[in-house]
């Protein structure tokens, strides 16, 4: 069925269908086009456009489609051009002449605008709870680890003493700042723009805002053009998408050195890892690869709408159907990859033994030497080359600043004492550091009671 034939005298080619449908993938939008009809449906009986008997068929008829696709006893079928047509037709074939008023006032351009906008508003709902189950993960992963002593990296090289929890703090604030971002979106894409019409709006008397009110949205849009054109809520929406995918594949680019044999900081489970079809004593971490490499598919994602979008002039143009396949894509795999990601940090093993060697060989206590030094009385650019040839002398010797004795240190400057070994332990390092968001204790504690406050808040 076309919701377009009258105008035409041949029959669309086969190939021209099969290039123009979209049914394939906007099937995904059924609950959402029932929902916006039967809103609409409602506002045309408000507003005695249709009778209530009409009103009352249409409603019947479009809940029995929707029960009736959801427990998968009506199909989808290929003739069909797309969902809002599928869902009209088998309307009609149940009840007739009042399936054909449904469309009055409304056109599939502020029809489709709509099923994209409460499909988006869903998944922005849907992908900030993943998130929030993702910042519980690596809360408790903080909690446990206040005292778990690792390096901080500058460059990749090993900087300063921090601790598991700092570390995993950051990441932390990166995913609460992907659900504000989601929160912020939603908040701009809550306008409804049933109503616009093709373009231009209509004559018919139109109750927008009772629409809007019925579908949970503050208010209609203001402009009918930029209605049916607009795809910024979802060009923001995968540019948030995209952002998460940076920061998981950020951090799963550090569990997979952490996992390597050089590192050894953690063990991912069983139930996360493969294996090699040749060689026995491999354990590879493939959920952590693979979600760093489909980051890159959801940059394609925005990237692919922003190019589609560039050069469209108003209003509505058929370029636009691009956008779902490139988004529920998007979609998909940013929630798979936030689920994923999930358990295994949740079921991932930290080598705390292995962290905290790690931070003593790679001398990350060097500032806090020439601290100390500073707290003597010796200026910080002397007490920087001081250390710096202190430094220079263990790398020689293959040792740690923990290793030399106290007339090694002497011998480079009488300043030291025996209380050097003491301010240079990674327990003093890390518990001096008690500025906000340092990862000393204190610290640490007051930013995990405000991290678990902004979870119970939202």
């Amino acid at each position: 069925m076309k919701l377009w034939g009258g105008r035409f005298t041949k029959e669309e080619d086969q190939a021209v269908h099969a290039f123009n449908e979209s049914l394939s993938f906007d099937r995904r939008l059924y609950r959402q086009d029932i929902t916006g009809s039967i809103a609409h449906a409602k506002m045309l009986a408000k507003q005695g456009i249709v009778t209530a008997e009409d009103r009352d068929a249409i409603v019947a008829g479009l809940e029995g489609i929707l029960k009736e696709i959801e427990d998968g006893t009506l199909e989808f079928m290929s003739e069909y051009e797309d969902i809002h047509s599928f869902v009209e037709a088998k309307l009609t074939e149940r009840i007739g002449e009042a399936g054909k008023r449904l469309h009055t006032g409304r056109s599939r351009n502020d029809q489709v605008a709509l099923d994209m906008k409460l499909y988006c508003r869903e998944q922005a709902d849907e992908i900030s709870g993943l998130v929030k189950e993702l910042e519980q993960v690596l809360l408790r992963i903080m909690e446990e680890n206040l005292e778990t002593y690792m390096p901080g990296f500058t460059h990749l090289q090993k900087a300063q003493p921090v601790t598991l929890a700092h570390h995993t703090g950051a990441y932390f604030e990166m995913f609460e700042r992907d659900r504000g971002r989601l929160s912020d979106l939603r908040k701009r894409m809550n306008q409804c723009p049933l109503g616009a019409g093709a373009l231009a709006g209509t004559t018919y008397p139109l109750d927008r805002d009772y629409t809007a009110q019925l579908l949970g949205f503050d208010g209609p849009t203001c402009n009918s053009m930029d209605s049916v054109s607009d795809r910024d809520y979802l060009i923001e929406l995968l540019s948030a998408l995209s952002i998460i995918a940076m920061h998981l594949s950020r951090f799963c680019e550090e569990i997979i050195l952490w996992n390597s044999n050089e590192y050894r900081f953690v063990e991912i489970d069983d139930a996360y890892s493969t294996g090699s079809s040749i060689m026995p004593q491999k354990k590879n971490p493939d959920i952590a690869e693979l979600v760093r490499g489909k980051t890159g598919r959801v940059y394609g994602a925005l990237m692919s709408l922003l190019t589609t979008m560039k050069g469209i002039p108003l209003a509505y143009n058929k370029d636009m159907q691009e956008d779902k396949e490139v988004a529920f894509d998007a979609i998909d795999t940013v929630k798979n990859c936030l689920k994923l990601f999930a358990g295994m940090m949740s079921a991932m093993t930290f080598r705390s033994d292995v962290m905290a060697a790690s931070a003593r060989n790679g001398f990350t206590n060097a500032t806090d030497a020439a601290d100390y030094l500073v707290n003597k009385g010796v200026p910080f650019r002397d007490a920087h080359g001081i250390v710096g040839q202190l430094v220079l002398c263990c790398i020689e010797r293959g040792i740690a600043l923990d290793d030399l004795s106290l007339e090694e240190y002497q011998a480079v400057s009488p300043v030291f004492g025996e209380d050097i070994y003491d301010a240079i332990s990674l327990k003093t390092c890390v518990e001096k550091r008690t500025v906000a968001g340092a990862p000393g204790p204190q610290a640490m504690k007051k930013a995990i009671e405000a991290c678990r406050a902004r979870l119970e808040e939202s």
